[in-house]
């Protein structure tokens, strides 16, 4: 099992959301909404003020997979959220050893 997280800009999440649940066997997803910045300098700090306030709005989505699902969901996000511009989000992988299902009666899965 792997866990995929993406951080994108919010006006990619409907796009994003559709193209996922087009994915059959779809697990679902968690989306959070979140500030960040990147390594770039979007405009020359001023002061304090500017400082605090250089961050701006995305959403990070959390998906828990099965294997043979991580090249379909990361397709449909990178596709949907590139643009080719500053800002456009990061996607990461990471290996899940355990999962439990909370609302099944005997659910512990080793991955």
């Amino acid at each position: 099992m792997k866990e995929i997280k993406a951080i994108v800009p919010p006006q990619r999440l409907p796009k994003i959301r559709s193209g996922l649940r087009n994915i059959k066997g779809f697990p679902g997803m968690t989306v959070t909404k979140v500030e960040g910045c990147g390594h770039h300098v979007a405009r020359p700090i001023l002061g304090a003020r500017e400082e605090l306030t250089d961050y701006s709005p995305k959403v990070r989505i959390e998906v828990v997979c099965p294997d043979e699902l991580v090249e379909g969901i990361l397709q449909v996000i990178v596709e949907v959220a590139h643009t080719g511009q500053v800002g456009d989000g990061i996607v990461w992988i990471t290996t899940v050893e355990r999962m439990v299902r909370l609302s099944e009666q005997v659910s512990v899965l080793d991955c």
